[in-house]
């Protein structure tokens, strides 16, 4: 078992599942499990999945064994209509909020609809897409062809109006919540659509949680162009106690914390069993000018309330008096709960420009934090209501802004946007 832990670095466990009889390597803790191999059968392809904690431990291992496969194969077409993309004109459109969307956000919510649905036809799923922009904008046959390639080969083939109708399961007009509680999946095909249009190994997420009863109780996020490399996590790039391999699989559930393995056997197409999984802690930075921010990119530094006590810089070698280290922006926010939850960022900020700010944004990022230790609050520290949107389900309403991080600096930000909101926010 390796355990690290310090202010300026992130803290981590982690677990080799293995079989074998050989010793464990020094400081590796190997846990063998005598149950028989998880494995499900999720609509037409099949799936395995080993945990680094047993089903009993887990009220919702099933849905989160099936929100896993989902996950995985999703990842694996995003990277594939990626490479698509890039070749070819067309594909990408444009919506009225002037964000972009491709043929991967219909494809992926597709794809996981219909496994989803199959699976658990009584759950309803919240998403951001419909098929309406397929309909008008001629891009039906790529997104079926998508679709097909990763479903598998079924009882009955896949027709066009399936795959629409699978989009538009998760459209705004297909489900009404009422008052009470709700149990519901959250998605967001591809948060960071910018990123994955630009490519350049930019990094975006797929991200999908599950609400029962109004709490989010597991939440799976998938990064294929994660590596430690990668320029968005400026300075500390040279951590190895998190995967090195190229893509990140983050996986989360109530009260069993949030762990991370590598997603290249995967996007590779050879799924590597057993996995090796490592438990994530947020920081340690227990000081507001120790800690590492992350802010949208479309968001200036100085445009956010701790601007008034702090300049900032992107240089981890450079710090200086006075100022506070903000990691290389990504685009989307999902990375940004990545980065906090494994405790390479300490902090997430986001200032509520918009009245609305859309749930699948923010929720498997939220359940992934709150279980590796931290807090994600609004900027007056209530928590998070996804009920706010009673009909919907789709829209949150949080005072002011977004404000995640390790938990030790929460209340300490709390009262510096409180002292600042005045003129910040005014």
């Amino acid at each position: 078992m390796i355990l690290a832990h310090s202010s300026r670095h992130f803290s981590t466990v982690r677990f080799t599942l293995s079989t074998s009889s050989s010793p464990a390597p020094p400081h590796t803790r190997t846990l063998t499990f005598t149950s028989t191999s998880l494995r499900c059968r999720l609509s037409n392809f099949k799936c395995s999945s080993r945990l680094p904690f047993a089903a009993e431990a887990a009220k919702h291992y099933r849905e989160l064994e099936a929100a896993i496969a989902v996950v995985e194969t999703a990842s694996n077409l995003c990277v594939e209509v990626q490479t698509a993309l890039a070749s070819s004109a067309g594909g990408v459109l444009e919506k009225n909020d002037q964000t972009p969307v491709t043929v991967a956000d219909f494809s992926v919510q597709a794809l996981i609809s219909l496994e989803l649905g199959r699976r658990f036809p009584s759950i309803p799923l919240v998403a951001e897409e419909d098929s309406a922009s397929v309909r008008e904008n001629n891009l039906v046959e790529p997104v079926v062809s998508a679709v097909v390639d990763k479903a598998g080969a079924g009882e009955t083939p896949l027709t066009a109006e399936d795959v629409l109708e699978a989009i538009d399961r998760g459209g705004p007009e297909a489900f009404r919540f009422g008052a009470q509680p709700a149990t519901y999946w959250l998605l967001d095909p591809i948060d960071g659509t910018r990123g994955f249009v630009n490519g350049n190994k930019a990094l975006f997420v797929v991200g999908l949680a599950l609400v029962v009863d109004g709490e989010i109780v597991l939440g799976v996020m998938g990064c294929p162009h994660w590596q430690e490399s990668n320029k968005c996590i400026n300075g500390v790039q040279e951590e190895k106690s998190i995967p090195s391999e190229t893509g990140l699989l983050m996986v989360s559930h109530i009260g069993c914390g949030t762990w991370t393995r590598s997603l290249s056997s995967v996007l590779n197409g050879t799924p590597k069993i057993p996995y090796s999984w490592t438990r994530c802690f947020v920081d340690g930075s227990s000081v507001v000018a120790q800690a590492r921010f992350c802010i949208i990119q479309s968001e200036p530094w100085e445009a956010l309330p701790p601007s008034a006590f702090f300049t900032s810089t992107t240089n981890a070698d450079s710090v200086g008096e006075g100022q506070v280290l903000v990691l290389k922006p990504c685009c989307g926010s999902l990375c940004k709960y990545l980065l906090v939850a494994s405790g390479r960022g300490s902090v997430f900020i986001q200032r509520q420009k918009e009245k609305v700010i859309k749930a699948w944004d923010h929720a498997v990022g939220i359940i992934c934090v709150l279980e590796a230790g931290g807090r994600a609050t609004d900027w007056k520290g209530n928590q998070v209501d996804l009920a706010a949107d009673e009909a919907g389900r789709r829209s949150i309403y949080p005072q002011d802004g977004i404000l995640v991080s390790n938990g030790k600096l929460h209340n300490q930000l709390l009262e510096l946007i409180s002292s600042t909101s005045s003129t910040v926010l005014g």
